[in-house]
C-alpha cells in the first residue's frame, strides 16, 4: 500500500494526495456518523430508554461539550506529538464510546458514552488540516479543506437514511457494534498509510516542552482578530446539526407524521447537498475575493432559511424538503472560515490556533443543542410530541444566534481580501 511520502513522480504523487485525503476524509466521515447520529434514532431512544426532550438536547450536546473540551489540550498535542498519533490514539477511545453505546441500559450510560466519543472523535478535523498546512500552499489549503470536510460529511449522510435503514434491519445497538468495527479497521489503515511529511513535521525540530506548549496556546489567543474568528464560529457548524443532527428527526415525526425510514430519507437531502455545498465552499474565496464576504455570505443565507422556517411553521412538504435541500448547501461554509483562521496563525502555531477555532465551533453546537432542548421542555407534550410552536421558536433563536456572530465577526482582518 501507497505510504505518503513515498512519492517518486507526479504521478505516484497523485495518487499519495488522493490515499492521504481519502483515507482522512473516511475516518472524519465516521466521526460524523456518531456525530449526528441522535437526530434520526431519537424518537426510539426516548421510547426505549424514555428520555425527555431536554435529556435529548442534553445527549446530542454532551457529544460537543466534550469535543469542545479536548480541543486545546489537542492542539498541544498536535504540535508536540504530530497528528498521526492523535489519531491513532483517539480511534481507541472512539471504539470504546461506540461499544459503551450499544451496550447502555440508562440515560448515564448513554450520555457517558457519547462524552467518550466527543473526546474521542475530537481530532478527525484538526489532525488532517494540521497535516494539510504542513502539505500544502497557503492558497490551496482552503481547497484541500474543502475535500476533507466534504468527504467527511459524507458521514452526515450516512447518519439520516442509512442509519434509519440499519437501525429497523438490526437496532441501534447492533449498529453501534459496527460502527466500533470499521472505525478499527480505519485505525489499522491510517498507520500503515499516513506518514508526516519528513523535514516539516515538529518531531524533525527541537521538541516543544510542555510549558512552550501552552506559552504557544496564549501566543494563539494574542492572534489579531481571533477572538472575531473565535465568535463566528459559535455558530458557523451548530444551525446545520441543530436541524438535521437533532431536532429535525423530532420536528419531521412530531410536525407531519414521518416514520423512521422516512424522516431519514428527508434528512438525507441536506445531507447530500451539504457534501456538494463543502466542495463548492472550499475555493469561494479565491471567488469571492477574499475570506470575510465569502463567510458572512453563508452564513446570512442560512440564518434567512432559519427564520423562513420559524415563520412558515409548517410549510407543505414538498416546500420543506426544497428548502432542506438548499438549507445544507448554505450551511456548509466552514472550509472558508477554517482557512480564514488558517491564514492568521504562524505555520508552528496552525495545530493550536485550529483547535482553538474548532473549540468554539463544537462550544457552539454545545449550547446550541442544550439550549434548545430546555427551550423545547418548556412547551407541553402531548403523548410525547411536542408542539408546531416548541420548534418554530428553536429556529428563530438559532436564526439570532448566527446573526449575533455575523456582526461580531464582520471587522475580522482578512489577509486574503483584495485591497480596494
Amino acid at each position: 500500500m501507497t505510504t505518503i511520502g513515498d512519492a517518486g513522480s507526479p504521478r505516484a504523487a497523485a495518487i499519495g494526495v488522493i490515499v492521504l485525503v481519502g483515507t482522512l476524509g473516511a475516518i472524519y466521515a465516521i466521526s460524523q456518523l456518531v456525530r449526528n447520529s441522535v437526530g434520526v434514532i431519537a424518537p426510539d431512544l426516548a421510547a426505549e430508554i424514555g428520555l425527555s426532550a431536554s435529556q435529548i438536547g442534553l445527549l446530542a450536546s454532551l457529544f460537543f461539550f466534550s469535543f469542545a473540551a479536548a480541543q486545546l489540550p489537542l492542539g498541544v498535542a498536535l504540535d508536540r506529538y504530530g497528528p498521526k498519533r492523535c489519531m491513532l490514539g483517539c480511534a481507541a477511545v472512539v471504539i470504546a464510546g461506540a461499544l459503551m453505546f450499544a451496550a447502555a441500559k440508562t440515560p448515564a450510560g448513554l450520555v457517558s458514552a457519547r462524552v467518550l466519543m466527543g473526546i474521542g472523535t475530537s481530532c478527525y478535523l484538526m489532525a488532517p488540516l494540521t497535516l494539510y498546512a504542513q502539505r500544502f500552499a497557503p492558497d490551496r489549503f482552503g481547497t484541500v479543506a474543502g475535500f476533507q470536510l466534504g468527504i467527511g460529511s459524507m458521514g452526515t449522510l450516512l447518519a439520516t437514511a442509512p442509519l434509519a435503514w440499519s437501525t429497523a434491519a438490526i437496532g441501534w445497538r447492533a449498529t453501534f457494534v459496527a460502527i466500533a468495527l470499521i472505525m478499527a479497521v480505519l485505525g489499522a489503515i491510517i498507520a500503515l498509510v499516513v506518514r508526516e511529511t519528513a523535514g516539516r513535521h515538529p518531531a524533525a525540530a527541537p521538541r516543544e516542552t510542555l510549558w512552550q506548549g501552552l506559552v504557544g496556546v496564549r501566543e494563539v489567543m494574542a492572534t489579531e482578530s481571533v477572538g472575531r474568528l473565535f465568535a463566528m464560529n459559535l455558530s458557523i457548524y451548530g444551525s446545520f446539526v441543530l436541524l438535521v443532527g437533532l431536532w429535525g428527526g423530532p420536528y419531521l415525526t412530531h410536525i407531519y407524521g414521518l416514520g423512521l425510514t422516512e424522516r431519514g430519507a428527508v434528512l438525507l437531502i441536506p445531507a447530500v447537498t451539504q457534501v456538494v455545498g463543502m466542495l463548492v465552499w472550499g475555493p469561494a474565496d479565491r471567488l469571492f475575493g477574499g475570506h470575510r464576504i465569502a463567510a458572512l455570505t453563508g452564513a446570512g443565507a442560512t440564518a434567512l432559511l432559519l427564520l423562513v422556517l420559524a415563520l412558515l411553521g409548517r410549510p407543505p412538504l414538498p416546500l420543506l424538503i426544497a428548502g432542506f435541500a438548499l438549507f445544507g448547501f448554505v450551511a456548509s461554509y466552514m472550509p472558508v472560515v477554517v482557512a480564514h483562521g488558517k491564514s492568521l496563525f504562524a505555520p508552528h502555531l496552525v495545530g493550536r490556533g485550529l483547535t482553538l477555532l474548532n473549540m468554539a465551533a463544537m462550544g457552539g453546537a454545545f449550547l446550541s443543542q442544550t439550549v434548545s432542548g430546555f427551550v423545547i421542555d418548556l412547551f407541553p407534550a402531548e403523548a410525547g410530541v411536542y408542539p408546531l410552536s416548541a420548534y418554530r421558536l428553536v429556529f428563530a433563536l438559532q436564526a439570532a444566534f448566527v446573526v449575533t456572530t455575523c456582526i461580531a465577526y464582520f471587522g475580522a482582518r482578512d489577509p486574503l481580501a483584495r485591497p480596494r
